[in-house]
């Protein structure tokens, strides 16, 4: 006959193999509820945003006040004659992302949509920690930008917010406003010549404002932006200003038959040399 102290170690191992089982489930079932908020938010922003952008296509005229670097590259990359859109939408599969310098390299899917009329950026991350979901909400909406990562689908490992991050968010969404040229449109960017291959871009919103400056090769293609207005977090908490750049490459022409980059790496370039630490293909870039 089995003691009280053996019917007490089958129970706690009982428990405990529920308790995993219960756990892997968890991460097995495709609920999230930060899936779940991006769904949310972005069902309500497509709605808001439906009519907002000018209707029509796109014409030299529409770009005839910008500078000439601008106005080659949308003829370049064949924006004209094509419809002005209110939404960009991308998709990442397998990017590699460093949280850190020296930390692990993480595998992440990430998918990003870009609002015209207002300027807005909402993104989300997909990854795994050691077989334990990872998710990341990347934001710019209504002037407040933000970063959130969740591990297991409900543990907060950050939520980094405030009058840097806004600023940071907001000159990410300039950075990618060539990608969606109805940006350029707005009343909110302002852009001017900084040589002939080079152009001052500056975004204005609620008070904020950030720049910086956009490259172009010889065929009048986007090959960069860096600003000096976004901050990286540091291991204390604390947020430094350091030269940021997104380099774009391997332009190739769409099915809507527009040439688009199909590789994006974003860049930390510290003193002691480049950092990059998102370096991914782009599997998708479409327009609403």
């Amino acid at each position: 006959m089995m003691g009280g102290s053996g019917i007490m170690w089958i129970t706690v191992t009982g428990v405990l193999v529920a308790f995993a089982g219960g756990i892997m489930v968890w991460f097995c079932i495709p609920f999230s509820p930060v899936k779940r908020r991006f769904r949310k938010d972005i069902s309500m922003l497509l709605s808001e945003n439906q009519g907002l952008t000018e209707n029509g296509i796109f014409t030299e005229e529409d770009f005839s006040h910008l500078p000439a670097a601008i106005r080659r590259y949308v003829e370049h990359c064949g924006y004209i004659g094509t419809p002005k859109m209110s939404c960009l939408k991308m998709k990442y599969h397998d990017v590699e992302f460093w949280q850190t310098r020296n930390g692990p390299v993480l595998s992440i899917d990430y998918l990003q949509y870009n609002f015209v009329k207002k300027p807005c950026r909402m993104a989300l991350i997909d990854s795994s920690l050691f077989g334990i979901p990872f998710e990341g909400y990347d934001y710019y909406h209504n002037e407040r930008g933000g970063m959130k990562g969740v591990i297991a689908k409900a543990v907060t490992l950050f939520d980094q917010k405030g009058p840097k991050m806004d600023q940071a968010c907001l000159v990410t969404f300039l950075a990618e406003s060539l990608f969606a040229p109805s940006v350029l449109l707005q009343d909110y960017i302002t852009l001017e010549d900084a040589g002939d291959f080079e152009v001052r871009a500056v975004i204005r919103r609620g008070g904020q404002m950030a720049g910086g400056i956009f490259t172009f090769n010889e065929k009048y293609e986007m090959i960069s932006f860096t600003t000096n207005d976004r901050a990286v977090t540091q291991k204390d908490g604390s947020m430094e200003y350091i030269p940021w750049s997104a380099v774009c490459s391997d332009y190739r022409l769409s099915e809507n038959g527009i040439r688009q980059p199909s590789k994006f790496q974003a860049v930390w370039k510290y003193s002691d040399g480049d950092f990059v630490y998102f370096d991914g293909k782009i599997s998708e870039i479409s327009f609403i």
